[in-house]
């Protein structure tokens, strides 16, 4: 019914930038909120940065100034930009779409795969 596809992961070094993207396809009448969560070897699921009726957002600590989240809603796609990377940055990279479908009427999460991040030299 709704599908969350990430992609624009991969392999970067120390300093550089990527761009995450989030397409979010199927039965949609809204989607009020969207995040970036990764999830680092042996460590839990974090949230990274979320954005909320377009103009609210949030960022974790360690990312801020560096990161930035951004939503296209013709396209219903979530961006991420990463500059400034770091090894601890890698990570494999979640979207999550709270999605409002026409038929349900009622928001719900759905996740994307996930796409792996890594920054190294």
């Amino acid at each position: 019914q709704v599908q969350v596809v990430e992609s624009g992961g991969g392999l970067v070094q120390p300093g550089g930038s990527l761009r995450l993207s989030c397409a979010v396809s199927g039965n949609i009448f809204s989607i009020p909120d969207m995040g970036w969560y990764r999830q680092a070897p042996g460590k839990e699921r974090e949230l990274v940065a979320g954005i909320a009726r377009d103009v609210f957002t949030n960022y974790a600590e360690s990312v801020k100034g560096r990161f930035t989240i951004s939503r296209d809603n013709v396209k219903n796609t979530l961006y991420l930009q990463m500059n400034s990377l770091k090894p601890e940055d890698t990570a494999v990279y979640f979207c999550r779409a709270n999605v409002i479908t026409k038929t349900a009427m009622l928001g719900r999460d759905y996740w994307g795969q996930g796409t792996q991040v890594t920054v190294s030299s």
